[in-house]
């Protein structure tokens, strides 16, 4: 991949909450490791009225905040806050936007944008831009979810950033493609020759995937009223994980190849029909409960009046291609839910045969699991007899060949995902952001349960916080003979 890193970055939403937690200390992680281009400035801008000064205070603020201990380094916070300036601006405003652009200077050395803002804000910050020569032929631009909430709008959204930039300098970001062990999933499959042969139909029974998250609403009531848990999860992280583990293997390490392989599994997923939907989803809503021993608030007590907004939700997919027919890939998200877990669980057929049976030895289909929160690690559940005589019959144990990341690799710092994609971004990578055809065809099948949802008016069910959802998420897959991986 031939890089081409800019020379300036403009980082909107400079003093919000993600900017502090996320984007300056993964900003200072790369300076601090000789990783950004030596000349290059970071101009934040947000509506708040700063100067450069009281900006790097901010900045300095967030950094002793949420970097960890051993990360700070008094020299290189110094040297990295005097690559930060700021300039307020608008994006409401036309007029905030000629002093931006006389702020940032010329741009023939390159210019990131990133822009994580509301979606109304879309089309007026392009048109802003525009105006002022900083969506030129050396200007490329990142920008943060939500991008639309169905088909239409994310259409409205990607013509009007598409009228100021092709698609190759557009770069669609989901943080969770920056999580290592994301893209291990690629070197999991694509580098080991015994793997490949039976991820298919053949081989595989199900798939499961999971993002459970702890917290409630915390201070996203606003967006989450008008998202719920298919929005706001299923139609980015969950999906970009089910085209990784679903698609074809590609011909390169490139943004063409391997983007090309994600978007045949979106156009393959299955359309549900609206009187499908029902028995294909779950939808859930938390109330009152415990969460690890505090007991929490429901959603309606938060929020302060009743919703019939999804906390929750679990889907019963597939992808209709000749590798993966018949092959359910179950699906669910939710908030309030009993542990903090993203992972991935495989399960494979089980052998044609038990020869163990006569002799007692009762047999499970090995799972591949592959964890990427809290902790990160790649686990492989085999078969194995236990020690012994066997006089009173053979027994057999299920055990976990193990290979914890953090373990593995205990010496190399392990990087937050906003590292890795803010790097790309800056050096014009495009391979972990997500495509313009992908990003529509996830919408046409989060569009189609929607209209299922409203047709047959459906209300999602109480579940307790603190557990793993309502009952029908356990029906689901239990109609199948299948269980969730809750261990």
């Amino acid at each position: 991949m031939e890089r081409n890193p800019v020379g300036k970055l403009l980082l909107f939403g400079a003093t919000g909450d993600l900017a502090k937690r996320m984007l300056l200390p993964s900003l200072y992680g790369l300076h601090a490791d000789g990783l950004l281009p030596a000349g290059l400035t970071i101009t934040g801008s947000a509506r708040s009225d700063l100067n450069d000064d009281a900006f790097r205070d901010v900045t300095r603020k967030a950094l002793d905040e949420f970097l960890p201990a051993d990360r700070k380094d008094a020299g290189a916070i110094d040297s990295f806050l005097q690559r930060l300036q700021f300039q307020p601006a608008d994006l409401s405003d036309p007029n905030s936007f000629q002093p931006l652009a006389d702020k940032i200077g010329d741009v023939s050395s390159g210019l990131a944008i990133y822009l994580s803002t509301a979606p109304s804000l879309f089309e007026p910050a392009v048109r802003g831009l525009e105006s002022v020569g900083l969506a030129g032929d050396t200007v490329r631009i990142g920008l943060e979810k939500p991008l639309g909430y169905d088909l239409e709008s994310s259409r409205e959204i990607n013509d009007t950033v598409a009228s100021a930039f092709p698609e190759d300098r557009i770069f669609r970001i989901d943080h969770y493609l920056g999580k290592e062990t994301v893209q291990n999933i690629l070197a999991l499959r694509f580098g080991n020759s015994m793997f490949e042969p039976i991820w298919n139909a053949t081989g595989i029974d199900n798939v499961q995937i999971t993002i459970a998250e702890t917290v409630g609403l915390e201070d996203r009531a606003g967006y989450y009223e008008g998202a719920g848990a298919l929005r706001d999860m299923v139609a980015n992280h969950v999906l970009q994980l089910v085209a990784l583990i679903a698609m074809e293997p590609p011909a390169l390490y490139d943004g063409t190849a391997i983007r090309d392989e994600k978007a045949k599994v979106f156009r393959s997923l299955r359309h549900m029909k609206p009187e499908e939907v029902q028995g294909y989803t779950v939808t859930g809503q938390y109330e009152e409960g415990a969460v690890s021993g505090k007991v929490v608030r429901g959603y309606d007590s938060e929020l302060g009046y009743d919703s019939d907004v999804e906390t929750f939700v679990a889907i019963k997919a597939f992808v209709d291609n000749w590798r993966w027919q018949g092959v359910p890939f179950y699906l669910r998200t939710g908030k309030r839910m009993a542990k903090r877990r993203s992972e991935i669980a495989i399960q494979f057929k089980p052998v044609p045969h038990s020869m163990f049976s006569g002799r007692g030895g009762l047999l499970q289909p090995n799972k591949l699991i592959i964890r990427l929160q809290p902790e990160e690690y790649i686990q492989l559940l085999v078969m194995t007899k236990e020690p012994g005589l066997d006089r009173e019959g053979i027994k057999l144990r299920e055990v976990p060949l193990n290979l914890s990341l953090d373990a593995q690799f205990a010496g190399s710092r392990r990087r937050i995902a906003y590292e890795r994609l803010l790097l790309d971004l800056i050096e014009g990578d495009q391979t972990l952001f997500v495509r313009r055809d992908e990003v529509e065809a996830q919408w046409r099948w989060i569009d189609a349960i929607r209209a299922g949802w409203a047709a047959a008016q459906t209300k999602p069910k109480h579940y307790a916080a603190g557990t793993w959802g309502p009952a029908g998420a356990i029906a689901l897959t239990e109609r199948d003979g299948v269980s969730w991986h809750d261990d």
